[in-house]
């Protein structure tokens, strides 16, 4: 019997990785029923507060969306796997520029090999100060100024593109396709003036909060404090206060330990299973929880007296 099998049963683990697709379709429809509702609300209102409230709530819409990309990746949606992937593809991946298969080809090698040399993600973040703990308050703080006058966002989505371009698999109808989309887009936007909106309530959003919330997750998923010599302490699992579930860890992807050695089980059984695990008194003395991502995490990144850069990054085990 492995070690995972040990702390939950084979029994349970197969409960809880069946699919229930009502779930995630209905999950696309709120996040989207909520987009358009901060809009209306923002327009209605035309009080720079309510646009603010609206860009926030829809940059949390779009971090929702790349959290449901991820379970695609995972073939977490539906049973169909071609139809998901196009699902996905027209409904959450393709709005915030990116793309399921691309994503997948990076992520499950990142499964496969976490926090190695050989895991994508280590690899391309190993040495870089964002992603070098601990750091003093004040560069942490310039870090999130970055993302909300879009300097460090530009960084990070060209950064990211040219990984995903590298190991590009697509075909060119596939690649016609979304081009299409793009452009079909754009007329739209055009023949009912709906550019002004398209920059208010979309681009602002994507190219500040947005990737603010996707780098502090990716932070939070693999970096500051961790114990990377074991596989319960190289992966975080967050509580969140009830206000950061909205923006930093929508459909329950702060589960990101239970995640990691559980990759079959969808988004919506992950409150359980950590709570299956959670029984097992070695689990929960060795798992690493953190409480709160703008308390807890805080508090493992950020210390006054951190050097003024940080000497190394971890060593990976």
């Amino acid at each position: 019997m492995n070690v995972k099998s040990q702390r939950i049963d084979p029994r349970e683990l197969k409960r809880l990785s069946v699919l229930q697709s009502h779930r995630t379709l209905l999950a696309i429809g709120f996040d989207w029923a909520l987009i358009a509702s901060a809009i209306a609300f923002s327009k209605y209102m035309q009080h720079p507060l309510a646009y603010i409230a609206a860009v926030l709530i829809i940059a949390g819409r779009m971090h929702a969306f790349g959290c449901l990309m991820h379970e695609a990746a995972h073939y977490r949606i539906i049973k169909n796997r071609k139809v998901s992937d196009w699902m996905s593809d027209l409904l959450l991946a393709w709005p915030i520029m990116a793309t399921v298969d691309g994503y997948r080809m990076n992520h499950l090698v990142h499964h496969q090999h976490t926090n190695t040399d050989e895991d994508p993600d280590w690899a391309a973040k190993l040495g870089m100060t964002q992603f070098t703990f601990p750091q003093k308050v004040w560069r942490g703080v310039v870090q999130l100024l970055g993302y909300l006058v879009a300097i460090n966002s530009v960084r990070d989505i060209l950064h990211m593109a040219k990984r995903i371009a590298k190991h590009d698999r697509s075909t060119r109808t596939y690649k016609l396709l979304r081009i299409s989309f793009y452009i079909a887009a754009a007329v739209i936007f055009s023949v009912f003036g709906l550019w002004t909106d398209v920059t208010l309530y979309w681009l602002v959003p994507f190219f500040t909060f947005f990737c603010l919330f996707l780098y502090v997750r990716s932070v939070a998923e693999h970096f500051g404090s961790m114990d990377y010599s074991d596989e319960l302490g190289s992966s975080r699992t967050v509580y969140p206060h009830l206000w950061e579930k909205l923006f930093f860890a929508p459909h329950n992807i702060n589960y990101h330990l239970e995640h990691h050695l559980y990759p079959g089980v969808p988004y919506y059984n992950l409150p359980e299973l950590h709570a299956v695990l959670m029984t097992n008194p070695n689990y929960a003395s060795r798992a690493h929880i953190t409480r709160g991502y703008t308390t807890g995490l805080a508090s493992e990144c950020f210390a006054p007296n951190a050097p003024l850069l940080p000497a190394h990054h971890p060593v990976s085990y």
